[in-house]
C-alpha cells in the first residue's frame, strides 16, 4: 500500500507577522502620543506671586536678583531691562559682583503666570554670562 501526497499535503513553514505589525505600528503611535502629551522636567514650574520685599541671604556670597512680573517686565537688581537688552544687563551684574572668581548666586524670582520663553531667556543670559549658579525664589 502506497500513500500519494497530493501537493495540498505539506507543512507551511511561513510565519504571517502581519498582525504582529500592526500591533507594534498601534504601540508606536500611542507612546508618541504619550510622549508629546508629556511636559519635560524643567518646564514643570509652580511658582508663587512675586514677592513685595527683597530676599536677604545668610551667606557672604555676593546676590543678584531678577524679577520677572505677570506682565513681562523684568528687573535686574531694581532696575528695568527690557528683552533687547537682558543679556547685557545680567552680564554687567554678574561681572559687577564677581567676587576672588566667585560668581553671585543668581535668585529668580518669576510670577506664576509669566511667560515660560522669559525664564528660559534669564537662565540663558545667566549661563552666557558665566553664572550657573541660579535659584527659583518660591513662595
Amino acid at each position: 500500500m502506497t500513500i500519494r501526497r497530493t501537493t495540498d499535503d505539506f507543512v507551511m513553514a511561513e510565519i504571517n507577522i502581519t498582525p504582529f505589525t500592526d500591533v507594534l505600528l498601534v504601540l508606536l503611535i500611542i507612546f508618541m502620543i504619550l510622549a508629546a502629551l508629556e511636559v519635560p522636567p524643567g518646564f514643570q514650574k509652580q511658582l508663587g506671586p512675586t514677592p513685595r520685599k527683597t530676599v536677604s541671604s545668610a551667606s557672604n556670597a555676593p546676590q543678584l536678583q531678577i524679577v520677572i512680573s505677570r506682565d513681562g517686565r523684568i528687573t535686574v537688581d531694581g532696575s528695568p531691562a527690557s528683552r533687547a537688552m537682558l543679556y547685557a544687563k545680567v552680564a554687567n551684574a554678574v561681572q559687577a559682583r564677581t567676587l576672588h572668581r566667585r560668581t553671585p548666586h543668581i535668585s529668580l524670582i518669576a510670577d506664576k503666570d509669566a511667560a515660560y520663553d522669559l525664564v528660559i531667556k534669564v537662565l540663558d543670559a545667566a549661563r552666557q554670562a558665566g553664572d550657573n549658579d541660579v535659584g527659583f525664589v518660591t513662595y
